[in-house]
């Protein structure tokens, strides 16, 4: 007697197998963000060694998880079955995408993954010690061995593909770097002017008030209350202290947010913490029954970018914020701020003077730091640029950009952690984050005409019930460009944010907004 042959499971049944393969994977890639969350806050410096060796085993393993050929078999039956054809949307969407990245990361060897994940363990704490001692030659070969790693990762990914292409899919799927530089020549035609307006100003704000002394403990307490106040929730996430601010989302309920403390410049806390509190919006925001798969997910770096600098700028440095923020200021700094008004410190807010420090940067000039970073990382992937003379290259251009050298290393080429984390690919992101933002709150403030006066009261739920609707919700099923156009009813374009720059900082400075 023949044994009956199974039946063949449904196309229903092998999507609820590839959904569980994947959350499996993302079970394994939520135990690595915790991992480098840990590195970045908690990990005593002679734990580097060791951690560098779990980092590596860990990745390894994801790897060997998300390349699985019974997982790629099951996407591609799902990819040509008719679930892929007319199922719901999100299906669709969770089943074209999982299919691609599994399609590109099959084409990656298991050692080169580990390798990576090792050396950017140990490129990090050398650039702890690098930035700390002002010493290229202490990060330089790290960053030798990054850049030649990343090429290769690119060479893996989309072996016909523009290396920067490749590198850049990582953090903004479908984006080419010729369209970027030419939204970002546009936007440079704008914004160097609008500088130097500003700069030459006979009236320009006096950030002076800013630069009183703001105990740290009053600080941290100030900033959870801000944080708190604009729905960041402290059930889900928490606020810790590092080297360099960012946004960890460890699962759906767990999102970690850090900054950095200064006494004697009360931005550096407060708009870090709005800063990252708006990515941890987005995250807390992401679509829980779909966690694990793309369609809960972030879409993009960039529409990431766009929600940390939605709340870091267009709110958090608004007149109406401050008529509500002003009070909660008072009662944490009731010295520094004894003599002032809420619109003193608007106004000091929105100083231009370019400076040295990327993530101090005033808004105007803050995104020509990310343009010359995405000029000179593009230079070294595509072979124009050796890492060697990174230094004297980012010290030329920022002299040709700000009017001025930065005075070492540390103000300069070893300001940002990212080349030696291995996120090449990803400083485009802020400045399209930007671009993004702009349009977005235009759209938000057409939609909600009460808008200012819901912020100037402490009523940010409506904002953030908008962007959850519009952006939270859509998930990854959406590249950045469509899902910004559908949000707002618009192609994306750089004139809302020249428009939003000109207005507020023209205006400021006594230049008007023509």
């Amino acid at each position: 007697m023949q044994t009956p042959r199974p039946a063949d499971p449904s196309a229903e049944q092998l999507f609820e197998s590839a959904c569980g393969h994947a959350r499996e994977d993302r079970l394994l890639a939520s135990v690595e963000a915790l991992l480098g969350w840990d590195e970045q806050t908690m990990m005593p410096p002679r734990g580097a060694a060791h951690r560098a060796r779990q980092a590596e085993a860990l990745a390894t393993l994801a790897h060997r998880q998300r390349t699985d050929p019974v997982q790629g078999e099951r996407l591609a039956r799902l990819a040509a079955g008719p679930l892929a054809a007319a199922g719901p949307p999100a299906v669709r969407h969770a089943i074209r995408l999982l299919a691609r990245d599994h399609e590109r990361n099959a084409r990656v060897p298991e050692k080169l993954v580990g390798e990576l994940a090792r050396t950017c363990v140990e490129a990090q704490q050398a650039w702890v010690t690098a930035r700390a001692e002002s010493s290229w030659p202490v990060l330089a070969p790290w960053l030798e061995t990054m850049f030649r790693l990343k090429r290769e990762l690119a060479s893996c990914r989309e072996p016909m593909a523009d290396p920067y292409d490749a590198l850049m899919d990582d953090y903004e799927p479908g984006a080419r770097w010729r369209d970027v530089a030419a939204r970002f020549d546009s936007l440079r035609s704008s914004i160097v002017p609008l500088v130097q307006a500003c700069t030459g100003a006979a009236r320009r704000p006096d950030d002076a008030i800013l630069r009183r002394d703001y105990p740290v403990a009053a600080q941290q307490d100030f900033v959870r209350q801000v944080a708190a106040a604009i729905g960041f929730d402290f059930e889900r996430g928490r606020l810790d202290t590092t080297a360099h601010p960012f946004c960890c989302g460890v699962g759906p309920d767990d999102c970690r947010i850090t900054t950095r403390w200064d006494v004697r410049w009360l931005p550096t806390a407060l708009y870090g913490v709005l800063h990252e509190a708006g990515h941890g919006l987005y995250e807390q925001g992401l679509p829980t029954e779909w966690y694990g798969l793309p369609p809960g997910e972030a879409a993009s770096l960039g529409i990431h970018e766009s929600q940390s600098r939605l709340w870091e700028n267009l709110v958090g440095r608004s007149p109406a914020f401050w008529e509500w923020c002003m009070p909660l200021a008072r009662r944490s700094f009731p010295e520094p701020l004894r003599d002032a008004t809420a619109a003193d410190v608007q106004r000091a807010l929105l100083a231009v003077r370019p400076s040295l420090i990327r993530v101090e940067a005033d808004e105007v000039t803050y995104n020509l730091h990310v343009m010359m970073r995405f000029d000179l990382e593009r230079a070294v992937v595509h072979g124009d640029l050796a890492v060697r003379d990174l230094p004297e290259a980012w010290n030329d251009r920022f002299a040709q950009d700000f009017g001025f050298r930065p005075p070492d290393d540390a103000a300069g080429v070893l300001q940002d952690i990212h080349w030696s984390a291995g996120l090449i690919g990803y400083f485009p992101t802020y400045t399209l984050g930007n671009i993004f933002a702009a349009q977005l709150m235009a759209a938000a403030e057409r939609d909600l005409p009460g808008l200012d006066g819901e912020i100037a009261a402490g009523r940010f739920d409506g904002l953030l019930a908008w962007l959850r609707e519009r952006v939270h919700a859509v998930g990854r099923q959406l590249e950045s460009m469509p899902l910004v156009e559908q949000a707002t009813g618009s192609p994306v374009s750089e004139r809302w944010l020249v428009e939003s720059l000109r207005r507020r900082y023209g205006a400021a400075h006594g230049i008007g907004a023509g």
